[in-house]
């Protein structure tokens, strides 16, 4: 067993490298309130330029980003369609509701993807008894639906649906760089989709903090006002955006890395009897999958599998996640690809197993 864990919990659990300490260190940086801070600008025109949009908006949190949005385009008493096991509905704190004052109207996807379909009859009628139907969020990659990319023709018709109707889309792109590096489809060709997107520095990309919102000049003019009533103005935030910065230079294509080791763990759940992944195919570095009733919880799987040197998140009371980063190398996917064929009970409840030793 290694001396320190292999840590599969999530990909938020990374660790600034050398390099990106060391250029941290050496950040030029002034007042970001004051719009003074020159790592701050040079990293939003960057953003802006990748994703084909006027401006773009350093924030704290991707949560504070899909927020922003949510804020920029709606009114009190307003509503967006997302799907039901979206970021924006389940892991923001009912942000929409309290900052906004906005109804999300959920929609089951497969596997978090919408089909336009599913979209049509969801535009409330113009009567003053309901809510406005305004703005429709999409997840790229899905973390609910297993990592699953959103495949580029779908949002295309989509999008089209949204303009005919008057409608905004909004991307939450947490994890859009692994899209990007799996599909090789460029981020511009993402974002011309969208009126925002929403991109994080802190998951795949391996930076200690921080995400962006990008879109029309105008809309994040309004962003920066929004972003400073959530709290989320900072003063010499140029240490933190060169880690993003760096980041973006030395991070994207490493994800592939990340995608190959997935698959490694991957194959090991599928050839285990008990374990399921869902959805059964891995698109690329999160692995959602459910172990069987007579094995024991979620919980106790996690436990044994920690006791042996491999940490996983149990994210329901049958369901497991695990998710691969800059921290997780080839050998340490394999070791734990190893240990959940090795030790992963077969018949017995995982309460039941000995100790390692």
């Amino acid at each position: 067993m290694p001396e320190t864990p292999v840590d599969l919990r999530s990909d938020t659990v990374t660790r600034p490298t050398p390099a990106m300490r060391a250029a941290m260190q050496a950040a030029e940086v002034g007042d970001d309130v004051f719009q003074d801070d020159p790592t701050v600008h040079r990293l939003e025109a960057r953003v802006a330029e990748l994703l084909g949009k006027e401006a773009a908006l350093f924030v704290p949190s991707g949560t504070m980003s899909n927020q922003i949005a949510v804020k920029v385009h709606t009114q009190p008493g307003d509503e967006l369609i997302c799907d039901v096991n979206c970021h924006i509905y389940n892991y923001e704190a009912g942000g929409p509701a309290i900052l906004s004052g906005v109804t999300c109207h959920t929609l089951h996807g497969e596997d978090g993807i919408l089909d336009v379909t599913q979209l049509e009859d969801t535009i409330r009628p113009d009567d003053d008894h309901q809510v406005r139907t305004r703005l429709v969020c999409l997840e790229n990659t899905h973390n609910r639906g297993g990592g699953r990319i959103y495949p580029i023709e779908k949002i295309q018709a989509i999008r089209a649906w949204t303009r005919q109707h008057g409608l905004i889309l909004h991307l939450d792109g947490a994890r859009l760089w692994n899209a990007i590096v799996a599909t090789g489809i460029p981020a511009k060709q993402w974002g011309d989709l969208f009126d925002t997107v929403s991109v994080c520095f802190s998951k795949g990309l391996g930076a200690p903090v921080g995400s962006a919102l990008a879109g029309p000049r105008e809309a994040i003019v309004r962003a920066r006002r929004v972003r400073k009533l959530f709290g989320g103005g900072m003063r010499q935030a140029g240490v933190i955006a060169s880690a993003a910065l760096h980041a973006l230079d030395h991070h994207i294509e490493r994800l592939a890395d990340d995608h190959r080791n997935a698959q490694t763990i991957a194959q090991a759940i599928a050839d285990t009897p008990g374990l399921r992944l869902v959805p059964a195919e891995v698109d690329t570095n999160l692995i959602w999958f459910r172990v069987a009733r007579e094995m024991g919880t979620a919980k106790e799987m996690a436990l044994a599998l920690k006791e042996r040197g491999v940490l996983v998140h149990a994210a329901g009371p049958q369901t497991l996640r695990a998710c691969t980063h800059l921290d997780v190398s080839a050998a340490q996917a394999e070791f734990a690809a190893e240990t959940i064929r090795r030790y992963v009970p077969k018949s017995v409840p995982v309460a039941r197993l000995q100790p390692s030793k």
